[in-house]
Order: structure tokens, then sequence, then C-alpha cells
């Protein structure tokens, strides 16, 4: 069963190269300022990590990304309990970035809901079932980041 896992760890290493170059730029071409900077990232990934745990998804894990890479400073790993749970979890979010204004870039995977990721510019949020979780394996491809970064709740 090798292959499968090597094509799914292929696919999530091709998203995050994307993300990297995927940097936004002001238009004095350095990076840009990230928009509601206001928010410490402790104090928008504490509130993010608080209302998955509220709202019932399993084995929340964030990993600690500051500095490794350009597409975010935090990485949010949660199970759904099923498809309708993961695409309610990914709604919720939306909702709580309008309600504290966080930014809020995009979600992805909403349709099919096996893996639904939500950008929120400087954490990212992947809502996985837990078959998929487990072929993915996205505590294992961020090894170093998640041994010093790991928050765990249920």
């Amino acid at each position: 069963m090798g292959c499968p896992r090597g094509i799914a760890l292929a696919a999530a290493l091709r998203y995050v190269q994307h993300m990297e170059n995927n940097t936004p730029t002001s238009p004095a071409g350095g990076a840009a300022p990230k928009r509601f900077a206001d928010v410490p990232l402790e104090e928008k990934l504490a509130d993010v990590l608080h209302w998955l745990e509220e709202h019932k998804a399993g084995r929340v894990v964030s990993i600690d990304l500051a500095g490794q890479n350009g597409f975010a400073e935090a990485l949010v790993i949660a199970t759904a309990g099923s498809v309708r749970h993961g695409q309610s979890l990914a709604d919720g979010l939306g909702e709580l970035c309008r309600q504290r204004n966080y930014e809020y870039l995009r979600v992805e995977g909403y349709a099919a809901g096996q893996w639904i990721l939500v950008d929120l510019n400087d954490i990212v949020v992947n809502v996985f079932l837990e078959p998929v979780r487990e072929l993915y394996g996205l505590e294992a491809l961020w090894g170093g980041a998640a041994a010093s970064g790991a928050h765990s709740g249920e």
C-alpha cells in the first residue's frame, strides 16, 4: 500500500509548494502586509482551536509553522464525524471569522467534504474525515514542527 500513500503525500506537497509560491505582494514588490494584523496570531489560534473543540471536532492539533514557510504561521488539523459535520465546521469557521473580523481567504474541498481546507491567511485549518486524515498523514508530513507546536484536545 506504499503507492496510494505516496500519491497522497505528493498531492499534499504540491499544494504546499503552490501556497508557498502564492505569497501576495505589495505594489512596491515586497511581501504584502496581512490584513487585520492587529489580532495576535496566538489569540486568533486560541479562538479557532476553542471553537473547533466546542463544536465537537475530533483530535484537534495545531502545528507552529512560524518562520518555516511562506504560506501560513500555523496549521490546524481536525477530524469531522461525517461530511455534513465537516461542512458545518467549515461554515462555522467562516462565521467565526466574520464575527471576530478575522481574515478568511477561501475554502477548498467543501463539496466533497472528505478534506476541507479553510484558509485564514496566517492559519490554515484542515478538516478531515478520519480515513482521509490517516491517508494524508499531515502530522507526519510536518514532523519536527508538530513536536514543538502540537495542541491536542477532544
